[in-house]
């Protein structure tokens, strides 16, 4: 798989931690740069898994929440917060994420190495509730809200 790296201001210090731990997996890193703004670099990365250029990104901000907001504006785009191995992986297997972001000013190294390695090694379920819940987010995205029941 290939997966764009990507880093706002506050997340240098994850940088060669999270890279490293793509890479430990099996993976091919993309380094996607590093912005002063958060919106920028997500962006970026959501513009390169829409492009199939890449097949899923990883964004490092301070908290993790601003990647999350920006990344998720973009069609096609399904990013996670996640600081614990469980939703690491489950935002894979059960919702189909393709953006992983982390808070630099959050998680530590080694923390953001399991959770970088979970993220990776985790593959969509396909279980048909999954796929269900999946396909109403996307009418949301297309139609919004009123017309997603």
């Amino acid at each position: 798989m290939r997966i764009a790296l990507g880093i706002d201001h506050a997340g240098g210090a994850l940088r060669d931690t999270v890279a490293q731990a793509i890479a430990d997996a099996g993976h091919e890193v993309v380094d996607r740069g590093e912005r002063d703004d958060y919106p920028d670099i997500a962006l970026d990365v959501g513009r390169a898994i829409q492009a199939g250029e890449v097949d899923r990104g990883i964004l490092v901000c301070g908290s993790g929440a601003g990647v999350s907001v920006a990344a998720n504006k973009l069609a096609g785009i399904r990013a996670s917060v996640s600081h614990d191995h469980y939703t690491a992986a489950q935002c894979v297997t059960h919702d189909d994420c393709n953006v992983l972001c982390l808070g630099a000013r959050v998680v530590g190294p080694a923390i953001a190495a399991e959770l970088t390695a979970a993220f990776c090694s985790a593959q969509f379920s396909g279980e048909e509730r999954h796929v269900r819940r999946l396909a109403k987010i996307l009418t949301m995205e297309r139609d919004g809200m009123e017309k997603s029941s």
